[in-house]
């Protein structure tokens, strides 16, 4: 697959390059805070470089003025990124390139099969029903029989997926005329040399797909590390629970520190501002500490952090 050039940023390839890419649907949360300042320490602490990328291409579910409110959030906690921002909703032509060239690998195909088409099926497409009932097609990726993709994830360990059961063939642009997010983030990710994700462990069954894709569009392969979850007392995603109140700009130091604690690690941190707070941090950053549970904040969520 050609990239393009423009978003690349001189001419050599980071040792590692992280990123963190939020979605412009809400501001930023705790759990948000624990996947952006993860990335950030994994990245530093590898002499690495850290971006931003908005993935705006589910355009249905982004609110306006979030994005811009989420990079002002990231500057108030410190975290800028070294290269410009990325977004997605300016790449639909560099999308269009990639999935023409899977459709002329005949490594993709045109499906008129809808969810409730594959609802006995477990919702996994493995063939095209003779009579589907979508009226509009979606684009999928050719999933070959017994095909088994293993991820060695730095913090989860190996992680396996037999792709063609669990998955199936799965898509690449949907009925309703959008993107879907494996192909833009393998896409993005390969444009803008990223050698690592690290990112939240909800989307660690996600990671054989994009191993997959990477392998069909002969782009470099990332490695991989999933964050633990962030959850709330009854044991929900925080990012859908009601403690999901947003991370304050005028106070950010209470919650890194709770991030900080999340991320297993025991050294406190006393720093008057956040980019006094991070450099602190970095020092005494240990990776191997950082858990595969699921956490769950001690005491309540506020707008201050705890």
């Amino acid at each position: 697959m050609t990239l393009d050039v423009e978003t690349r940023a001189g001419n050599t390839r980071s040792a590692y390059r992280g990123r963190f890419a939020p979605s412009p649907t809400g501001p930023l949360h705790l759990g948000s805070l624990l996947a952006a300042i993860g990335s950030w320490m994994m990245a530093r602490h590898a002499d690495g470089e850290w971006l931003v990328r908005i993935e705006d291409v589910d355009t249905p579910r982004c609110v306006e003025g979030i994005a811009e409110q989420q990079l002002r959030t990231l500057a108030a906690f410190g975290l800028e990124s070294d290269l410009p921002v990325l977004r997605q909703s300016h790449r639909q032509d560099i999308y269009r390139s990639a999935l023409q060239t899977l459709l002329d690998q005949n490594a993709a195909f045109p499906c008129r099969c809808s969810r409730n088409d594959l609802r006995d099926e477990g919702n996994i497409h493995r063939k095209c029903l003779e009579h589907p009932s979508g009226h509009t097609a979606a684009v999928r990726l050719r999933v070959p029989d017994g095909l088994t993709i293993t991820i060695e994830d730095r913090i989860h360990g190996t992680f396996v997926q037999q792709l063609d059961t669990e998955v199936g063939d799965f898509v690449l642009f949907r009925a309703d005329g959008l993107w879907a997010y494996q192909l833009a983030v393998v896409v993005d990710d390969a444009a803008q040399q990223i050698t690592h994700v690290v990112r939240g462990a909800d989307l660690l069954d996600s990671a054989p797909r994009q191993r997959y894709l990477q392998q069909i569009l002969a782009v470099p392969q990332t490695e991989y590390a999933h964050l633990p979850l962030v959850l709330d007392v009854d044991g929900h995603k925080l990012s859908k629970s009601s403690l999901a109140t947003p991370v304050t700009e005028s106070d950010p130091l209470p919650a890194m520190n709770v991030v900080w604690r999340l991320l297993g690690q025991v050294e406190p941190i006393v720093a008057r501002n956040p980019n006094r707070w991070l450099q602190e941090a970095l020092r005494s950053f240990e990776p191997n500490r950082i858990p595969r549970s699921e956490l769950r904040p001690s005491g309540p969520v506020n707008s201050q952090g705890e």
